[in-house]
């Protein structure tokens, strides 16, 4: 969404982002996480002590006052039951079919350097969507648990060098080649650089 200088990706009771000028995607992303608290008939107090964000930082995000990182927004889809490519495409206009390169939503997370390309039309009732990541030399991304546990994953690295922590174990994945697996755990997403790497995600729902 927007470039920043930050270097690593928090997801607690910190600010949960960058204050900075509203963003029509943020917007967007706010009211449905409030829509989401409303629907459950969660107070802020209960999706913080569900999910380990504080209040403050919650508030803000469903305000659009601060841009939510890519932990923040995985921690709240786990208390949602949901996949974060579930979220954002509710707050994506439909696509036309196809959907073209230029017009397939990216979303960036400046503090972390991750950067979330949504390959896939979003389409109710389907169970598979496809990502494509990438992440900044040097920068890495830590979530501390499943959005869905079980969530079935695939992962190809198409450009660059990408070191992936599952189930406790690191796996240093080079251009070409490809991990799967089933997702119970924290993980852990690290470029070693000295270049950027890329790879594409196909994320299926239990």
């Amino acid at each position: 969404m927007r470039r920043e200088s930050e270097p690593r990706d928090t997801a607690g009771g910190g600010s949960g982002g960058t204050d900075i000028e509203s963003d029509p995607v943020d917007a967007r992303l706010g009211a449905r996480l409030s829509e989401l608290r409303a629907e459950h008939g969660w107070s802020l107090g209960e999706v913080a002590e569900r999910s380990g964000v504080s209040r403050s930082t919650l508030s803000r995000a469903e305000r659009a006052e601060t841009s939510p990182t890519a932990a923040l927004l995985n921690r709240l889809c786990a208390v949602y039951g949901r996949t974060m490519s579930q979220l954002l495409s509710e707050v994506e206009s439909a696509p036309a079919q196809p959907v073209r390169a230029a017009d397939q939503p990216v979303w960036h997370d400046a503090a972390s350097g991750f950067r979330r390309r949504s390959v896939s039309p979003p389409l109710a009732g389907l169970r598979a969507e496809v990502v494509e990541g990438s992440l900044e030399p040097y920068a890495d991304i830590a979530y501390d648990r499943p959005p869905v546990p079980g969530l079935e994953q695939h992962i190809w690295v198409l450009d660059g060098v990408l070191d992936l922590t599952v189930h406790s174990v690191t796996h240093r994945l080079a251009t070409g080649d490809s991990l799967r697996f089933r997702l119970w755990g924290p993980t852990h997403f690290h470029c070693p650089g000295p270049e950027p790497v890329r790879y594409a995600l196909v994320v299926v729902l239990p």
